[in-house]
């Protein structure tokens, strides 16, 4: 395979179709603080963690990970502190489906107004390799 000089660089955006993109827009400006020009924006990065990264995952057709969604994707969102962030989303009356640490990251799960399943991801540890 012929080494590619020209490279990616991270990840740019999530593009999806919803019924009312007005009524999520606002869903994500009120439950979640994300708005900007085009839509919720995110900045990269002012995390003060060893090596941040963003990561596309394959699952097979078969995984529940993404349960009770009915999508065939689910959104990671990064986030500075989970347990403090649960509780504002608990305080605005939002659902935790669950909530892990798994050493590297801890994680919460949540439904949006369109019913796909969101992830929030502290990240706690470089990513190994």
């Amino acid at each position: 395979m012929e080494t590619m000089t020209a490279r990616v660089t991270g990840l740019g955006g999530v593009f999806h179709m919803v019924k009312d993109p007005a009524a999520t827009r606002k869903w994500y400006k009120d439950y979640l603080g994300l708005d900007g020009e085009y839509g919720p924006m995110l900045n990269w990065c002012d995390e003060k963690v060893e090596n941040p990264y963003s990561l596309i995952s394959h699952f097979p057709e078969d995984s529940e990970y993404l349960e009770p969604s009915e999508a065939r994707f689910m959104i990671n969102l990064r986030v500075n502190d989970l347990d403090a962030y649960v509780e504002q989303l608990k305080a605005k009356g939002l659902e935790i489906l669950g909530q892990v640490d798994e050493g590297y990251g801890k994680f919460a799960w949540i439904l949006d107004c369109d019913g796909i399943k969101l992830e929030f991801w502290q990240q706690i540890d470089a990513p190994k390799g």
